[in-house]
């Protein structure tokens, strides 16, 4: 079975079936805070304690992610489905109302009501097609609260089931 030609739309259709946990990135821009829905993070090692995630360089976000040196990473809990939805939306005011914040460790922006965050310190920006792989080092962090975590898949924002 030869199967499709590799192409961004099989790529898309792939992962369209592949569940992902739900994470937001913030940093603090030159005009103020920034930020964006992410399912692409991952941990990458336990020593040192170093995160990844993949951010594009046409993203509102990529030219503060590119001149700073520490980023928030938040773990978004299933009742935060309209959160996502905030740092995912072009043009959307992230940071205003309803969104409660607050300028946490290296001054990074830290939300509030989400199941878990982290500040940590990049340590490596590699190129990936239209993305940087952008890899931090957690310096610190709090796993806030107890829930359950938000998920993508196939195309939408869902919760896992019993």
């Amino acid at each position: 079975m030869p199967g499709r030609p590799g192409s961004p739309g099989l790529l898309r259709s792939v992962f369209r079936r592949h569940a992902a946990g739900v994470a937001v990135i913030t940093a603090r821009g030159e005009a103020g805070p920034v930020g964006f829905t992410a399912t692409s993070l991952t941990s990458v090692s336990a020593d040192p304690p170093l995160v990844s995630f993949g951010v594009g360089t046409g993203a509102s976000s990529w030219p503060a992610i590119l001149g700073t040196d520490h980023i928030g990473v938040h773990i978004l809990g299933e009742h935060q489905e309209e959160l996502a939805a905030t740092f995912a939306r072009s043009g959307a005011d992230r940071f205003g109302p309803p969104t409660v914040w607050r300028e946490g460790p290296e001054g990074v922006p830290v939300l509030d009501g989400v199941l878990a965050w982290l500040v940590c310190r990049i340590t490596g920006r590699v190129p990936a097609g239209d993305h940087r792989i952008v890899i931090a080092e957690v310096v610190h962090g709090d796993p806030v609260s107890a829930g359950r975590p938000l998920l993508y898949h196939q195309g939408r924002f869902t919760a896992l089931r019993d």
